[in-house]
């Protein structure tokens, strides 16, 4: 049966906002700071040349810059302050959180509790710092050798100069980044550093569904074909936010214990393991390993010498790994499943949750505790990885197949999709929980006024 806090979920109406005061505040604290982040993203570095951005955003187009332009709203394609974004605070984070599953000390730490998990925090802003300089000095470099066809340098003065003032600037940028996410944490609803991602995703939305309807207005584009997008994306959608809430929940059981008033009953509990525990991580590594040697002649530019062995084999590798091509599908699909299994068997030890079960006195029914419950937990870990790799191959191979069949450019791919239904759920359950809370808060006001008057 239902509990009262699911009653009163499932309840929950549009109408309490004018109630929850402290709710309200915190929408509008959370959409006043993405819209810092969108003006921000407008704010060019100095010494760049806004003429020649254009030419090189179209230049880059398809590789990995044009996906990191995607998560970033359109930041980096306009060389602002926050043209890094806070990629590399997730790469960071991700580097950390591998690293303290393999070494030893970085593996002790994660164990101490708050005061490790503060250590691994401070950690990843040094690796976050290091990342953006080290992005931002290349980036800086690839921007002084880029000229235009009229010919106009897309830095005013190249030289070193240019170079330690564009990597503060970013370094600063991403920075900042991350305390307005921090401020959205606490101040506001839902993940910081997640909506800010998504909002970058979103802002993306009306430029690409104008150029599609124009498209179909004009007749470049098929109704048909209109049609199928949107169908597509629905039903994607819908499948996102099925397959991310979806547990395979294991039933934990605590032996008796003894209290003030006698023995307690056996205490039941579950064990919840998400279908896609790797989140949007293996996508994004696939997609990234893909499109390497497509920016890097990208960067390159006519510099490639196409009669050499390294020139030729660029060229080669970019023919076939083009979106779209049966190739590049196969290895996608691959890749992803690989990154699926690896990145899961990092986040999750099953070792280490046997032995937490087993020093808190809970037991799997009919498995022993100990080294047969971490291989139980490895068991079922792996059936559903299955599924979830599966899942995650179809969301992001389903548009690249409408891609080659059709030869547009989908503005929703599959790790957008995810990145912004996730985060979108995850709001609204925040949303969900600040209004739980309201409700109860009132039914123990009137509880206490009901005591009084009697």
């Amino acid at each position: 049966m239902a509990s009262r806090a699911d009653n009163i979920a499932s309840n929950l109406n549009l109408g309490n906002f004018a109630q929850a005061t402290e709710l309200r505040q915190r929408i509008w604290f959370t959409i006043g700071a993405l819209i810092v982040f969108r003006f921000l993203s407008f704010v060019p570095l100095p010494g760049v040349n806004p003429k020649a951005l254009d030419e090189l955003a179209a230049q880059t187009q398809g590789g990995i810059i044009d996906m990191f332009n995607m998560f970033t709203g359109g930041a980096l394609s306009n060389m602002s302050l926050i043209a890094l974004g806070v990629m590399p605070y997730i790469t960071a984070s991700i580097v950390v959180q591998m690293a303290s599953a393999l070494h030893p000390t970085l593996a002790a730490l994660k164990k101490e509790g708050a005061t490790g998990r503060q250590k691994l925090n401070q950690y990843t802003r040094y690796g976050t710092v290091f990342l953006c300089a080290i992005q931002g000095w290349f980036l800086a470099t690839g921007l002084e050798s880029f000229a235009s066809s009229q010919g106009i340098a897309a830095v005013v003065n190249p030289g070193y100069g240019f170079r330690v003032g564009a990597v503060i600037s970013l370094v600063g940028g991403t920075m900042f980044l991350l305390w307005l996410g921090e401020q959205i944490t606490s101040r506001g609803i839902g993940n910081g550093v997640s909506l800010i991602i998504m909002a970058g995703i979103v802002a993306q939305f009306p430029t690409y569904a104008t150029n599609l309807f124009e498209g179909g207005r004009t007749g470049s584009i098929a109704p048909g074909i209109i049609i199928g997008f949107i169908l597509m994306v629905v039903v994607l959608i819908l499948l996102i936010s099925f397959v991310e809430r979806a547990q395979r929940r294991l039933l934990i059981q605590y032996p008796k214990r003894a209290t003030q008033r006698g023995m307690m009953q056996a205490e039941n509990s579950y064990l919840p393991l998400k279908l896609n525990t790797a989140g949007v991580i293996p996508p994004i590594f696939a997609s990234s390993l893909l499109l390497l040697p497509l920016t890097i002649s990208q960067f390159a530019g006519s510099s490639v010498d196409t009669t050499s062995g390294v020139g030729s084999t660029i060229v080669t590798l970019n023919q076939y790994l083009a979106h779209g091509q049966p190739i590049y599908i196969a290895l996608y699909s691959v890749l992803i499943v690989f990154f699926c299994f690896f990145y899961t068997a990092v986040v999750f030890d099953p070792e280490d949750n046997a032995e937490n079960l087993k020093k808190n006195g809970g037991f799997i029914p009919g498995v022993r505790p100990g080294k047969r419950t971490a291989d139980y937990l490895e068991y079922v870990l792996t059936r559903i990885t299955v599924v979830g790799a599966m899942y995650l191959t179809i969301v992001c191979i389903v548009p690249e197949y409408m891609i080659a069949q059709t030869g547009i450019p989908l503005f929703l791919g599959g790790t957008s999709l995810l990145i912004v239904v996730n985060v979108t759920v995850d709001t609204i359950s925040q949303v969900q929980s600040h209004l739980l809370a309201h409700q109860y808060g009132d039914l123990i006001k009137k509880a206490k006024l009901k005591g009084r008057m009697r």
